[in-house]
């Protein structure tokens, strides 16, 4: 069975930005370092379920809340 393509677009800058939270207050509290904080907002790194729990949790929101996940058509 071949893997389906997906894509997913990142809310995160939004619910920092509620917050008045930067980058790099976001990326200490989840362990990270602020470039990978970057790349998640600007969908150019698909992280890892523990990372994406972890950003949900500071935020009090699901996963789901966080990130748009859509499945490529081919």
């Amino acid at each position: 069975m071949a893997k389906q393509p997906y894509s997913f677009e990142s809310k995160i800058h939004i619910y920092r930005a509620t917050k008045r939270m930067t980058q790099q207050e976001l990326a200490d509290l989840v362990g990270v370092s602020r470039q990978t904080i970057m790349q998640l907002e600007r969908n150019r790194y698909n992280p890892s379920m523990l990372l994406a729990y972890s950003i949900a949790k500071v935020f009090d929101v699901t996963i789901e809340d966080l990130f748009d996940f859509k499945v490529e058509e081919k």
